[in-house]
């Protein structure tokens, strides 16, 4: 069974408004969940909002502006507002790397779906393939807009 999701992409913006777009609360939810409740920073566990029936709460893992942000959430699950650290989950890590004067690598490792329960496991994995293409993709388009 597949462990990990990996996701490359270019994009042309400076790694400060990347890592904007991302860790900073007011603009991920531009872009990602659509409502983001409680701190976003290390140590913090906020939930995020995707529509009116899923809720998922994240832990903040680490935020280093202007290189690298992760946070550890519940895959496979329709709605998540427990603690994160208490039931398995898998590590969400975006990485950012200056390839060249205005244009970035950025790097989307989610692992440890294989520590998920069996009867998740496949269907969360699948899902999360698909989901982030897409939101990379508004990722891409959202920096290319701002």
């Amino acid at each position: 069974m597949q462990d990990m999701i990996k996701r490359e992409i270019m994009i042309n913006a400076s790694k400060e408004k990347i890592y904007a777009a991302i860790a900073n609360p007011e603009l991920v939810t531009k872009w990602f969940p659509e409502t983001l409740e409680g701190e976003y920073s290390p140590g913090h566990q906020p939930v995020f909002g995707f529509g009116e029936h899923c809720t998922s709460r994240i832990y903040v893992v680490d935020a280093k502006p202007y290189d690298y942000f992760a946070y550890r959430w519940v895959p496979g699950a329709d709605s998540f507002v427990g603690d994160v650290l208490s039931v398995p989950n898998t590590l969400v890590e975006f990485q950012i790397a200056q390839e060249s004067a205005d244009l970035c690598k950025i790097t989307l490792i989610e692992s440890g779906f294989t520590q998920l329960p069996a009867e998740v496991m496949e269907s969360a994995i699948m899902q999360n393939i698909k989901g982030w293409d897409f939101m990379l993709d508004r990722l891409e388009n959202y920096i290319k807009a701002a």
